[in-house]
């Protein structure tokens, strides 16, 4: 039995990650129909608007859903006790110490995942009590890690310390990405980049098509002396490299990011001067389609790419 399926109760060990501007209930909903793990993204969410999409998701769906918490935003006791008032029992942490909230959401029947990007914080993580952790290499959009580890480095390292369930994050976008990191160790994957551009997600059809056209190197990682982010090349990315060639300070950095980026470009369209965060996985992203259609193509091409290797010798 897979141990991700097992904990989760879902058919496949996909979880789709809860990404700001993209996740609501529709796209939580719609992968947890299809027998994956669906995630409602509360970052980019008022407590009253996260309560609305629960509530939303649990029509949509009789299947398990769950919600990501990225620790650095406000509200977060009020976000906590909305999930708990709501009756979720699968709560995603992110950005944060685990430490913080793992034992009160036990307590409250809640499976307790955590985001990572070390095995210095899965380690940490396994300490406080989680009942998995999400490895996520650098390859991956949005906030990510200072080190810069890669997914096919990441995954492996963590495998041989922790006794705990591991997900794969990072570069996954296809079934043979997702029988890779397996291979490697990892119980089950959780995909991001991909799920954007599908119908469901709730980001702007701006911003799907230009994920749908990025290429090689059309994504990089900066902004580190915030809070490492990877996003598309666009012009607010290149005022951004504009201002590291006069060596910025942090306050300089902060004014130029503002308030709001990630909403101005991945929610409301602008591919100007919004922040268009996505992974590097992007550059085989070449279609918009259907979140079950998009399980239902990882699933045929993880049994193929496993066919295959059964056959390779050497």
């Amino acid at each position: 039995m897979n141990e991700i399926k097992e904990l989760f109760n879902i058919q496949y060990p996909i979880i789709q990650g809860g990404m700001i501007w993209a996740s609501g209930w529709r796209l939580a909903s719609a992968v947890s129909n299809a027998g994956g793990l669906g995630l409602i993204g509360s970052g980019s969410m008022y407590p009253d608007v996260l309560r609305e999409h629960i509530q939303k998701c649990k029509k949509a769906t009789n299947k398990p859903f769950g919600i990501n918490i990225p620790m650095l935003y406000p509200n977060l006791e009020e976000i906590i006790q909305i999930i708990i008032e709501e009756g979720v029992k699968i709560v995603f942490t992110s950005a944060g110490n685990p430490k913080t909230f793992t034992k009160y959401l036990k307590d409250h029947g809640i499976t307790v995942v955590h985001v990572v990007s070390s095995l210095k914080f899965a380690l940490k993580a396994q300490d406080a009590g989680v009942d998995a952790v999400v490895a996520e290499g650098f390859e991956a959009g949005g906030h990510n890690g200072r080190d810069e580890t890669t997914t096919l480095t990441l995954i492996p390292m963590v495998k041989e310390k922790i006794r705990i369930p591991l997900i794969a994050a990072g570069g996954i976008a296809t079934g043979s990405a997702m029988y890779a990191v397996m291979a490697l160790g990892a119980d089950g994957v959780q995909v991001g980049s991909r799920f954007v551009a599908s119908h469901e997600a709730s980001s702007h059809i701006n911003f799907k098509k230009m994920v749908v056209n990025a290429k090689e190197g059309d994504t990089h990682l900066t902004l580190k002396e915030l809070a490492p982010v990877r996003m598309l090349k666009n012009k607010f990315y290149n005022d951004v490299m504009q201002l590291y060639a006069k060596g910025p300070s942090v306050d300089e950095l902060k004014a130029l990011l503002g308030r709001a980026r990630a909403k101005r470009g991945m929610f409301e369209g602008d591919l100007e001067e919004g922040e268009l965060e996505i992974g590097q996985v992007s550059g085989l992203i070449h279609d918009i389609k259907p979140a079950a259609v998009i399980i239902e193509d990882m699933i045929k091409e993880f049994n193929e790419a496993k066919r295959k290797m059964e056959q390779v010798s050497i």
